[in-house]
């Protein structure tokens, strides 16, 4: 699940983004209107977490430009406004909740798990299947074979990953700028240790491997 955090406080918006990593989501952020249509146009966010007040563009307008658009990802606006009228205008434009500053981080996360289950009943499946291989994207439970295991959230961050471009290769870049947000030397051996770890879990009590080695290009998930 992948989140855009549009805040121009930078530490809100490093206290929200730093939460859902380890919530186990994978969050982008960014400062000002222009940057979020932009990054919300060229991205299939599950959900935004929408600042009103932002340089270039306010909130309100990004709202509107998207939904006129038809980019209908949910939209949770995050605003100092408190009073009823804010919040009608605001879910008058297209946003699906309002919650106000200071908030709690679990209430946030609460009411984003909520939306993206709202919006998933109508839109893709909440399970990922490969083979005897799935995934609650809602509960986050993976099984394999009936039995159920236990992963780390960078783990199943890159299952979910690998299960979304199943049968097609994915490289080092690729899996470095989705699971870590951002992009490392692509020489470091950061995404090699994650897959093994991750084929420790997923294959290496099965007979019939899923994770497979591309050399020289990546790797894909797929049945043998």
């Amino acid at each position: 699940m992948r989140v855009l955090i549009v805040e121009d406080d930078k530490k809100i918006s490093s206290f929200i983004v730093n939460g859902l990593k380890q919530a186990g989501f994978m969050a982008d952020g960014c400062a000002d209107g222009e940057e979020a249509l932009i990054m919300a146009r060229s991205s299939p966010y599950d959900a935004v977490v929408l600042d009103l007040m932002l340089p270039k563009r306010d909130g309100l307008s990004v709202l509107t430009t998207l939904r006129k658009e038809g980019i209908r990802m949910p939209v949770i606006i995050l605003s100092a406004k408190a009073s009823v009228d804010d919040r009608i205008k605001g879910l008058q434009a297209g946003g699906d909740d309002y919650l106000t500053k200071p908030f709690a981080f679990s209430e946030l996360l609460a009411r984003i798990q909520a939306l993206i289950r709202r919006a998933n009943q109508s839109a893709e499946p909440t399970k990922l299947v490969c083979a005897d291989l799935s995934i609650d994207l809602l509960t986050r439970e993976v099984i394999r074979g009936g039995g159920s295991l236990e992963l780390q959230a960078r783990e199943f961050s890159l299952l979910e990953y690998l299960l979304r471009n199943q049968g097609r290769v994915v490289t080092k870049t690729m899996i470095l700028e989705h699971v870590w947000d951002y992009s490392f030397d692509p020489q470091t051996n950061v995404v090699d240790v994650l897959v093994h770890r991750l084929r420790s879990k997923v294959d290496k009590d099965y007979t019939d491997k899923l994770i497979h080695t591309i050399r020289g290009v990546g790797y894909v998930l797929k049945k043998s």
